[in-house]
């Protein structure tokens, strides 16, 4: 995918779980999240299987990108998230599961809700008191809802308020 015109959030949360979970073994990994490199976009493109344009994210000096890796393996990444810190919420601009955590062959469950997670963390953090919000597409609205405890404001704008945050966080990052 080349520059996007708009960001909406059309990631499927597959399952909220304690960390990432691998689906053959069933085992859970921590994770670690932090600022994505520029030597990480060597292996972050379309030619290997990613959808958007990190490179062109990256480049965006309004943004923040974070990667999300295993504790015990820092070299793989499991997904991305774009964001902006606001003086009162964080906004999420784009989300991608790695291309081996994506379909039906996925490997690991509960990366885009780590790294939703992340954002609510980021948020409290910040002095956002964890509130987040993203543009939605309108087929997913119900979805966010659902597994996110998302609050639709009108047209696709969704925002995850201080309450729905923490229970991400706890689920996500233990104390």
């Amino acid at each position: 995918m080349a520059k996007p015109n708009s960001y909406l959030f059309e990631i499927n949360i597959d399952r909220l779980t304690d960390s990432i979970l691998n689906r053959i073994s069933g085992d859970s990994f921590r994770t670690e999240v932090s600022l994505l490199t520029k030597s990480d976009l060597k292996n972050i493109t379309k030619k290997s299987g990613w959808l958007f344009d990190w490179k062109y994210e990256f480049g965006r000096l309004d943004r923040e990108i974070y990667k999300l890796t295993i504790v015990d393996n820092l070299d793989i990444i499991q997904g991305l998230i774009s964001l902006t810190i606001k003086p009162d919420h964080v906004y999420m601009f784009l989300l991608e599961s790695a291309p081996f955590n994506l379909g039906n062959g996925k490997i690991y469950e509960g990366v885009p809700g780590n790294l939703v997670a992340f954002a609510c963390k980021l948020s409290f953090q910040r002095g956002g008191e964890g509130f987040v919000s993203f543009e939605s597409k309108t087929k997913l609205i119900e979805h966010y809802t659902n597994t996110l405890g998302a609050l639709h404001i009108g047209g696709g704008l969704m925002i995850i308020d201080s309450k729905a945050a923490e229970k991400l966080v706890l689920k996500y990052f233990k104390p």
